[in-house]
């Protein structure tokens, strides 16, 4: 279940309002959110802070910095839900979620842009910078603003799975397994 025990319903309706903000209508909210909602201090800057928005990054890239930032911190939760909630209707199929998990920037499964991605998100997980190498290959495909905002997603990323692994917090029910995309390699 989790470290922390969710929320249970009924919701405060301040609590709902941000629950609806992110949740599809009919769907539960997630049990991190749940969790994150017993803290009247976190729960509202946790959502606040998030990048699910339309924002400057093609959703694509900003799918697999979350994907290869979660699948680094081993934070399978995370990944299993953006894998099934978003990753997998943007057209990124089980290859590219694969290689998130257990594949490098030169995977064969990345087009040029996402082994950038990769890249950026290897460097910062392993480094906790970026080199000039990487910082010139970013420029290429990306202007600052879209290099802020993925530098801040992998950054949150982090943060989102050092809270769900931290949490133990099991897989929801819909999400993937990195098990499921690398036996089917």
């Amino acid at each position: 279940m989790s470290r922390i025990a969710p929320l249970d319903p009924p919701y405060e309706p301040e609590i709902q309002k941000l629950f609806d903000v992110v949740m599809p209508e009919g769907m539960d909210p997630l049990v991190l959110f749940r969790v994150m909602a017993k803290s009247e201090r976190l729960f509202p800057r946790f959502m606040r802070a998030g990048v699910l928005d339309k924002g400057p990054v093609p959703i694509r890239d900003r799918e697999v910095v979350i994907h290869r930032t979660t699948a680094r911190c081993r934070a399978e939760y995370e990944w299993g839900v953006h894998a099934n909630a978003f990753g997998r209707p943007l057209g990124l199929g089980d290859d590219v979620l694969r290689a998130t998990v257990e594949g490098d920037a030169d995977d064969a499964a990345f087009d040029v842009r996402q082994a950038v991605l990769v890249r950026l998100c290897d460097e910062l997980h392993d480094t906790h910078t970026i080199s000039d190498d990487c910082w010139a290959a970013l420029r290429e495909h990306w202007d600052e603003m879209q290099i802020l905002e993925l530098i801040y997603t992998a950054g949150m990323y982090t943060t989102v799975s050092f809270l769900v692994n931290g949490l133990a917090l099991e897989n929801e029910a819909f999400g993937a397994t990195f098990e499921e995309v690398t036996r089917s390699a």
